[in-house]
């Protein structure tokens, strides 16, 4: 199965890539995201390390589960062959508090446009939620709104 855009990426294919995959995640569904993903995928998020597409799933099932109304903005950073680098921020709440996170992703791919490994670094603060900065509806971010430069971040 081929997920264009396909490696070795341009500016122009990476930076489509990385808006489908900030779609992927804003969808908020671990089956769809996973499926990015190749099957044996190797994953570096905070504590844990998931490999494949069912302990992928697993994780993304119980990230979104705690941390609701989830939005998240990811922005090129580097690109070079089958690598792409970016930096994000996504916002969430646990049913009191709300958080912003801030992170880098570096990504490797396989031929076919499947990501074959994922590191993330991950920093989060509490923040109040008239700090809040991304407001549109859940789902993929609408195109006129701030990236994350714009937002000055």
């Amino acid at each position: 199965m081929a997920r264009p855009p396909l490696p070795p990426f341009t500016e122009d294919s990476a930076k489509q890539k990385v808006r489908l995959a900030e779609d992927g995640w804003n969808s908020r569904d671990p089956a769809k995201v996973a499926l990015a993903y190749t099957p044996d995928s190797r994953w570096r998020n905070r504590i844990e390390f998931p490999v494949g597409r069912a302990e992928i799933e697993a994780f993304l099932t119980r990230k979104w589960a705690r941390e609701l109304d989830y939005r998240l903005i990811k922005e090129l950073w580097a690109f070079g062959g089958n690598r792409i680098a970016v930096r994000y921020a996504y916002e969430y709440h646990d049913s009191g508090q709300w958080f912003r996170a801030y992170g880098n992703e570096n990504w490797e791919f396989a031929p076919n446009g499947l990501m074959a490994a994922r590191h993330a670094s991950i920093n989060e603060r509490p923040i109040r939620e008239v700090e809040r900065k991304f407001h549109w509806p859940l789902g993929r971010r609408p195109d006129y709104h701030p990236g994350l430069c714009d937002l000055g971040l």
